[in-house]
């Protein structure tokens, strides 16, 4: 199983996100991230552990449920400060930093971890009352989920622990 096993990393976290128990922005949500990202990955040549870092880094760094369009970049700032207790090469830590800083106002990319990544979190919008559009998503099995509304198949993915 590939899912996230860095408790030091989820203390730090625990102790600097300020929306850490947040069910829209927190912890709830970044599991459901990574469970997205590790179903899509299984689709792709993603990095999953790119994958599964992102949907922890990602909304780490908000400081409010609302528009706070700079989380992205904090994130990003936030994970080079950390970059020595995850474990990962030079080339993933620029991955990941480009996942997170583009994941809010991102358009468009070349690279199938960074699209896998979005498209994790854009198909946990129905959290928040939005349908996820495949307009704007990136990779197929993505696209086909949002037009077919099948999420259920993200939820009996199992490669990630149901809280």
């Amino acid at each position: 199983m590939n899912k996230l096993k860095n408790d030091k990393l989820l203390n730090l976290l625990r102790s600097d996100a300020l929306l850490f128990n947040s069910p829209v922005h927190g912890l709830y949500h970044w599991r459901t991230v990574e469970r997205n990202g590790l179903y899509l990955s299984s689709f792709n040549k993603a990095d999953k552990k790119v994958v599964s870092l992102f949907a922890y880094f990602h909304d780490c760094m908000r400081e409010n449920e609302g528009m706070d369009i700079k989380h992205g970049p904090r994130a990003s700032d936030y994970i080079k400060l950390h970059k020595d207790i995850l474990e990962i090469s030079k080339d993933q830590l620029k991955i990941l930093c480009m996942a997170c800083a583009g994941h809010t106002v991102g358009t468009k990319t070349n690279c199938v971890t960074v699209s896998t990544c979005w498209d994790a979190d854009r198909l946990d919008l129905g959290r928040v009352g939005i349908i996820p559009d495949a307009k704007y998503l990136f990779t197929n099995e993505a696209k086909r989920i949002a037009d077919e509304r099948d999420h259920k198949i993200l939820y009996e993915f199992s490669e990630v622990e149901k809280m």
